[in-house]
């Protein structure tokens, strides 16, 4: 019997590091770029059904664009809540019952389908994973002054994407029984006690928090963009 998985992009939040730029409704090589993000779940043949999760603003636009982009799959645009956890529990309810649910930011318009697939083995065989990049920077813990408090063994440390892959149920008991303030659904899940599988992430999986993030994405879109200073893709 065929798994039904389902998919859950959010983007509820005000998006405040922005200077008044909406950067999911921003045109990029010919679409906003939130339909960058969901597109690549719409193409992936695993995933049946999306619910698309925006702030209560913007839903009526999120709608619009499902309808304008064509989107079949996406069966929902729902308000979120006011914490992402909150936004993440509506897209479940929203979306119903299955046997896989893919989590999704949508400020992170660079995901690819090789990548939800891979995700959802690595959940096969845990229950819960997440993608993530090892941190090749040195990491330093400091104080409330700016002081280094210590050095972090990087060695252990990774650098946690979306989206993020889990069996339907365990999220929703996650959302059920773990009411502190996670900043991703990830932790939650290691807030039952669960493992979470780290699988390879993609370093071209950026989230758009800037302008120059939002510029970045323009450059690998779009051919012929000049490259912005300071930034690259390898």
């Amino acid at each position: 019997m065929s798994e039904a998985v389902g998919a859950i992009i959010v983007a509820a939040g005000s998006g405040t590091r922005m200077a008044g730029l909406d950067k999911l409704f921003t045109e990029v090589a010919g679409r906003p770029m939130l339909a960058h993000a969901i597109a690549p779940f719409e193409e992936c043949e695993l995933v049946g059904r999306i619910v698309l999760v925006l702030a209560a603003e913007k839903v009526l636009r999120g709608r619009e664009l499902v309808e304008a982009q064509a989107f079949s799959k996406v069966r929902n645009v729902v308000a979120g809540g006011v914490q992402r956890q909150d936004s993440v529990r509506l897209g479940l309810d929203a979306l119903g019952d299955c046997d896989y649910v893919a989590v999704h930011d949508g400020g992170r318009p660079l995901v690819s389908a090789a990548l939800i697939e891979r995700g959802l083995a690595a959940a096969r065989e845990a229950g819960a994973a997440a993608p993530a990049l090892r941190i090749a920077d040195t990491v330093k813990e400091a104080d409330d002054r700016g002081i280094v408090a210590r050095t972090l063994d990087r060695s252990r440390l990774w650098a946690v994407q979306t989206p993020q892959v889990f069996r339907y149920q365990l999220l929703v008991r996650a959302h059920r029984e773990v009411t502190a303030d996670a900043t991703d659904d990830a932790a939650m899940i290691e807030a039952l006690g669960a493992p979470v599988r780290l699988f390879e992430g993609e370093r071209r999986n950026v989230k758009v928090t800037t302008a120059e993030d939002l510029e970045w994405v323009r450059w690998v879109l779009e051919p012929g963009v000049e490259s912005v200073s300071g930034l690259g893709t390898d």
